[in-house]
């Protein structure tokens, strides 16, 4: 090593020692200059404990020591909370804020879920039984989305929380809810003191409503079939991470029970799962202009929608039975003037239409307006024509349909039908 290399490395090792020396001589002025004030007894204008009167508990119930270190937080109040210094941890309760009992909430048998029987508890003196009353007897309803939730088409969790919380909680629930190859629904169950008192809705991951309990439901089967074990595992496993995550109780089905229930759904969607369709054709080489199909089907109130048919639509804006090609060809506004076609297919979707028998009538008298406009033949799919006898044996076999769904409890053209069909 030369003599240079040996000077630039002492001089490097001085440097470094000097700003440690630095360093050291700074930190022990400034504990000098400010270690008597952290020493000093006097109270602190910022943290300080103020005495307050404990919280009534139920009889018997063990005192809960409340931690300065650990925020309180209330149902139904916002409070301002005061911290007392951490060398000094004493046992602290709210002051005159009145204990509200949390709404129970009992779910129906078809949803699963148990009921829980609130804590007895003694009323305080300021407090009547009529005024209670109205509270406690408010029913908890549910919108029309979790109103479908049902343990034979459904995997519902429920999560209990710790503390009312947004859907925002769910995050690793709403990143993954497309990978699971079945529709996923949350509902939240909100407050007794919401405007709305408490009620069961639909929560979304950008909402900003708290709620008490979850149920997070994953549908068991759809027209791809029924939803496989493992997918109904990894669900499982997916939700209750997550509730060990907020600290939730969760309450879990039965995953080999689940699955069998799926697949009795599923064998029963597809015995019920009737598609009847009419073809009308062109007799001849003669072919259909787009126009003058877009015309006729005016004519008996179809309109063209964007999945490029035309439907019949009820009064809830549902498809009553839809128009489209009978090659299958899209029609789209824009080439409508262009497209020629040799035949037309009229289609019932039986198990998503209310009273189907009503509403293949109804397609039938538009098969009929619209063979007379057209000057077209209805055929089956074998092009046979279509006889008095084949319409009536195809109308009883849509009646029966229509029954065993009944039976079965899933009314034709339902909400819960729909989603079951889709």
């Amino acid at each position: 090593m030369s003599e240079l290399q040996t000077a630039l490395l002492a001089i490097g090792f001085g440097v470094i020692v000097a700003v440690y020396v630095y360093g050291w001589w700074q930190q022990r002025k400034y504990r000098q200059k400010f270690g008597a004030a952290f020493k000093s007894g006097h109270a602190d204008a910022l943290y300080r404990e103020s005495p307050v009167r404990p919280l009534p508990e139920p009889e018997d119930a063990p005192e809960l020591p409340v931690q300065a270190s650990e925020p309180m937080v209330e149902h139904f109040v916002n409070i301002a909370e005061e911290v007392a210094p951490a060398a000094e941890v004493d046992e602290r309760a709210l002051d005159d804020i009145p204990f509200e009992e949390p709404q129970s909430d009992a779910m129906s048998p078809e949803t699963g879920g148990h009921e829980e029987q609130p804590l007895d508890e003694e009323m305080p003196e300021d407090q009547t039984l009529e005024e209670e009353t109205p509270e406690e007897a408010a029913p908890v309803v549910q919108d029309e989305n979790c109103a479908l939730l049902d343990l034979r088409s459904d995997f519902i969790v429920e999560l209990n929380l710790a503390e009312p919380s947004p859907a925002s909680v769910l995050a690793g629930l709403w990143q993954r809810k497309f990978d699971f190859g079945k529709p996923m629904l949350v509902c939240g169950l909100t407050l007794a003191g919401s405007p709305s008192g408490p009620r069961w809705e639909r929560a979304v991951a950008e909402g900003t409503m708290l709620y008490s309990r979850f149920r997070v439901a994953l549908q068991l089967v759809d027209r791809g079939g029924a939803i496989s074990p493992a997918k109904l595992a990894d669900f499982r496993d997916l939700v209750l991470g997550i509730a060990r995550h907020i600290k939730a109780d969760a309450n879990v089905p039965d995953v080999p029970q689940t699955h069998q229930n799926a697949l009795e759904l599923d064998a029963f969607c597809a015995d019920v799962d009737q598609m009847v369709g009419v073809n009308l054709v062109v007799p001849g080489e003669r072919l259909l202009s787009g126009t003058r199909i877009a015309e006729a089907a005016a004519l008996q109130g179809l309109t063209l929608e964007a999945d490029g048919a035309f439907h019949l639509l009820g009064a809830h804006g549902h498809s009553l039975f839809s128009l489209i090609n009978i090659d299958s060809m899209p029609f789209q506004h824009h080439t409508l003037v262009n497209h020629t076609t040799r035949g037309l297919t009229l289609l019932l979707d039986v198990p998503r239409v209310d009273s189907p028998a009503v509403q293949f009538d109804r397609m039938l008298a538009a098969a009929h307006g619209l063979a007379r406009e057209l000057q077209l033949n209805l055929v089956d799919d074998h092009r046979v024509v279509l006889s008095e006898i084949g319409l009536a044996r195809i109308r009883d076999q849509i009646v029966a349909v229509d029954a065993k769904m009944c039976d079965h409890g899933i009314a034709p053209g339902s909400a819960q039908a729909r989603r079951l069909f889709a």
